[in-house]
């Protein structure tokens, strides 16, 4: 093959890149290794240059970069540091896909390397909904070096975190990037935490800044391929129907012997100037669920113990059952099976929100706990991002709208929610920010309890791609809809 690459690495620490550097420049492939930070570390590898940046990858970082891909086909680019070590004849696999299929920008499954042993770390397909800013793309990227500098010549706003965001958004307004399912290298990662740890590093304060940037990029992004909102949302009224009660708690269960107790007791400790019931759906629970649930029901009239005929239902298919239900009350407020609201006025300041803001939808500020209720990191948990005016559309960005939830029932009722028990909440979160306004409240009003047995605590990287993937395909969906109704609007 007589296509050549020019290759870039973060480099700041001497020491992690010989094995790397050594392997590059012994590559027929490969026309120039450029070393890029904020100052030369050490001595300069021989046949390597080095570009001066801002240690970050900024947009000037992404320029330089492209700047210096011309003269070469194609453009490697590894954006953290790790000992990377290429299996055999990858260089030759990227460029050959790379060239067959026309694509601007490849990554690919890969290993991570532990203790000397490797372990498969498969990535997932982009697609038009892949708009989060930490999609797992692998820490090489591989670039068509003409498409590269055509997106970045076409980038207009400076920004100090998010260049390399803006340049893959930019890039798949020309096509997707493309995935490559074969484990072509090696690497011995750095961040060795589990999912559950992981999940919440983008509300960390320090983050906030780059946050900021990130949002920005999107909404560029969502201008310019006509997914943008502008902040008109349809008129809310709430009389609509006839309703038993003012609220209704809906909480999903499915074996939850050690914590449906103290939920429900959650539920019947709140004073409110309103009626509410609480509508707990038992999804067929085998262990004592059930028969706790049924004792705490002769206690508390409130308590409506329901059991779906079907055996088909996911948490979301279990709130649908709970806001079909005759007894549903006007609202529809969510409380998982393992979690507490954090005060007797929880309840209370949903409903008030509805009114309050005008909003089909209101979701509250939460604060992590262990199963003891002692404060564990991230702490308050409290999506300051979400603001009135770009709100729904920097939610296409974000993985998560936050907790706990509470609907305007009729709305509800002819979204539904999708029947699923991952990603169900964002999913119907989502479609009523399409067209209504989405309340918060940003004071904590809700106990989020960490333990052992929570759904996404310490999850495979098959669990991992697998939520998200889903998550990206709703984002596809709903990035569809938000584009055909500005169509028709126009």
């Amino acid at each position: 093959m007589k296509s050549k690459i020019n290759c870039f690495i973060s480099y700041s620490t001497p020491g992690v890149w010989e094995e790397t550097l050594e392997e590059l420049t012994s590559s027929k492939l490969v026309n120039r290794v450029y070393l890029f930070g904020p100052e030369q570390a050490g001595s300069q590898p021989e046949g390597c240059g080095f570009i001066k940046t801002d240690g970050r990858f900024s947009t000037d970082t992404i320029r330089k970069i492209a700047d210096h891909s011309n003269g070469a086909a194609y453009t490697l680019v590894i954006t953290r540091e790790s000992k990377i070590r290429f299996g055999m004849l990858a260089l030759e696999r990227f460029v050959e896909l790379a060239s067959g299929t026309g694509a601007g920008m490849l990554y690919s499954d890969y290993f991570d390397m532990l203790e000397g042993k490797h372990f498969a770390h498969p990535v997932i397909d982009y697609q038009t909904g892949s708009l989060r800013d930490d999609f797992e793309f692998g820490p090489v990227l591989f670039f068509n070096s003409q498409t590269l500098m055509f997106a970045t010549g076409a980038i207009r706003e400076s920004l100090k975190f998010a260049g390399l965001y803006q340049l893959r958004l930019k890039m798949s307004q020309e096509g997707m990037p493309l995935r490559i399912p074969e484990y072509l290298y090696a690497v011995e990662p750095i961040d060795t935490r589990v999912s559950g740890k992981k999940m919440f590093d983008y509300v960390d304060p320090k983050n906030r800044e780059v946050q900021v940037e990130m949002e920005k990029a999107a909404t560029v992004h969502l201008k310019e391929i006509g997914g943008y909102l502008e902040p008109e949302f349809e008129a809310i009224r709430f009389d609509e129907g006839e309703f038993p009660v003012e609220a209704s708690v809906i909480i999903p269960v499915l074996n939850r012997e050690k914590t449906v107790a103290d939920a429900i007791e959650s539920v019947m400790l709140q004073e409110c100037d309103f009626d509410f019931n609480l509508i707990l759906v038992d999804n067929h629970s085998t262990d004592r669920t059930t028969v706790m649930v049924k004792e705490l029901a002769e206690k508390y009239k409130r308590l409506i113990h329901v059991i779906p005929e079907r055996h088909d239902l996911g948490i979301g298919g279990c709130w649908n059952v709970g806001i079909h239900h005759p007894l549903c009350g006007k609202f529809a407020v969510q409380l998982d099976s393992d979690d507490l609201y954090s005060d007797k006025d929880t309840l209370q300041q949903m409903v008030s929100a509805f009114y309050e803001q005008q909003c089909a939808m209101v979701v509250g500020a939460y604060q992590m706990t262990n199963f003891k209720l002692e404060e564990i990191p991230p702490g308050i948990v409290d999506h300051k991002e979400w603001t009135p005016d770009n709100g729904r559309n920097n939610a296409l960005r974000i993985n998560g709208l936050g907790a706990p939830r509470a609907f305007y029932t009729p709305v509800l009722r002819k979204i539904n929610v999708p029947n699923v028990s991952y990603g169900e909440d964002y999913g119907v979160g989502l479609a009523i920010s399409r067209s209504y306004q989405i309340g918060r409240i940003y004071n904590p009003v809700y106990l989020c309890r960490r333990w052992e047995d929570n759904s996404d605590a310490s999850l495979s990287i098959e669990a991992q791609n697998k939520h998200n993937a889903y998550k990206d395909r709703l984002r596809s969906f709903e990035l569809s809809a938000r584009i055909k109704l500005n169509k028709e609007s126009q």
